[in-house]
């Protein structure tokens, strides 16, 4: 397994950037669309962590509720709902609490003065694990990666979405705008990241941080990577992918992740590519098996742009395609192979993470792409995580 899941973080602010308002009682910022697209992101999630604060105000059931997606997850060999993780300093935790009751694995990290009192409130209704102290959430996450935990959906609150994003321990980052104004400087919560921890660093606004000290990673020199902008019903959702290498690494990482969506093959590894144009924009995605039993993650992406067909398309002359598996340059299912077919369309660039093992073809598409003068990168730093999407045709 990679050393540690992939973490995506979710929220829903006002547009002025508030995650609530002072009151009591929760307040819902997301429509019915939106929290239909939430629900989505869950069922492609192994399991959905929230701080223990959120667990006290909001008590979220953090289930998924489409019995559609149960059935797609029991149909993949899966638990009906995600894991639910929460961490506490303090154990204070209620055992009546939404977060507790049966129907999904319940693990609770605990610093390690607050074990006792964990245990005392809450005896067997979840597991307890000791994450240090103060509270590592390197430690947590590696244990979760160890658990088996390959995706992970983080929905809050604000200071654990904060410290996710200090850390730069967040690969993905989704956030849904709501079409009104809180106004509510003094009391209400927002997403707001830690102070930068070096006194080194000037705190004038008018001196950005550094894009290596911890409390701004993503600060303006070390932009997030906008893999997403689109409309939900009234609110805006942007969608965009963070973490080390610049935006190749982080499409890949994408392409990665989009192969855990493939439906399962004892004949076929499963494959997500990306498909980005010249000025960043996506123009399509796609998975091993997404529309047909045979389809390859490459030419459902390319059909995508050209519905029936897979001629090419101008904005292609200028792209690149991201897969976590190297097209393939032999197959014995279709006639043309995804090398075939990313050269046919003009694409002038391949990023791929994992070269293909000698378990179906010989695995020569880099050096045909390149014999056919497309610019191909490897990506080996990341084929792990490719590979172990695989685990069960290669073996751990």
């Amino acid at each position: 397994m990679p050393p540690r899941p992939y973490v995506l973080l979710s929220c829903a602010t006002s547009a002025d950037g508030y995650l609530d308002d002072a009151s009591p009682r929760r307040l819902v910022l997301s429509g019915p669309a939106d929290l239909d697209r939430v629900d989505e992101v869950r069922a492609g999630c192994d399991a959905i962590m929230v701080g223990a604060q959120t667990v006290r105000k909001d008590n979220p059931r953090l289930l998924i509720r489409d019995p559609r997606r149960r059935a797609r997850r029991a149909a993949r060999g899966l638990p009906q709902h995600p894991a639910r993780v929460t961490l506490t300093g303090t154990g204070d935790l209620n055992p009546r609490a939404n977060f507790f009751a049966p129907g999904a694995p319940r693990l609770v990290y605990c610093a390690t003065p607050a074990l006792p009192r964990a245990r005392a409130n809450l005896r067997a209704q979840a597991v307890l694990i000791d994450a240090g102290d103060p509270l590592s959430l390197g430690v947590i996450l590696e244990d979760l990666a160890e658990r088996g935990v390959a995706r992970l959906l983080v929905e809050g609150g604000a200071q654990l979405l904060g410290e996710f994003l200090a850390q730069d321990l967040a690969d993905e980052f989704h956030l849904a705008i709501a079409p009104f104004f809180l106004a509510d400087p003094q009391s209400a919560p927002r997403l707001n990241l830690p102070a930068p921890a070096n006194p080194q660093v000037p705190a004038s606004p008018q001196v950005p941080a550094s894009p290596q000290v911890p409390g701004n990673p993503s600060g303006p020199s070390n932009p997030m990577t906008l893999a997403e902008a689109g409309r939900v019903e009234e609110m805006v959702l942007l969608r965009y992918l963070l973490g080390p290498g610049g935006p190749d690494h982080r499409f890949l990482r994408w392409a990665v992740e989009l192969s855990r969506l493939c439906p399962p093959s004892a004949s076929a590894f499963s494959v997500g590519a990306v498909i980005v144009g010249e000025d960043g924009e996506v123009l399509a995605t796609g998975f091993s098996r997404e529309q047909e039993d045979h389809d390859h993650a490459e030419e459902v992406a390319l059909r995508k742009l050209v519905p029936g067909k897979l001629g090419p398309d101008p904005r292609l002359r200028h792209a690149t395609i991201y897969s976590s598996l190297v097209p393939c340059g032999a197959r014995a299912s279709r006639p043309l192979t995804c090398v075939q077919h990313i050269v046919a369309a003009g694409i002038p660039r391949v990023v791929f993470a994992w070269r293909e093992p000698a378990l179906f073809t010989a695995g020569e598409g880099a050096e045909q792409l390149r014999a056919a003068g497309v610019a191909v990168t490897e990506v080996p730093e990341l084929a792990g995580r490719a590979k172990a999407v695989n685990a069960h045709l290669i073996g751990r």
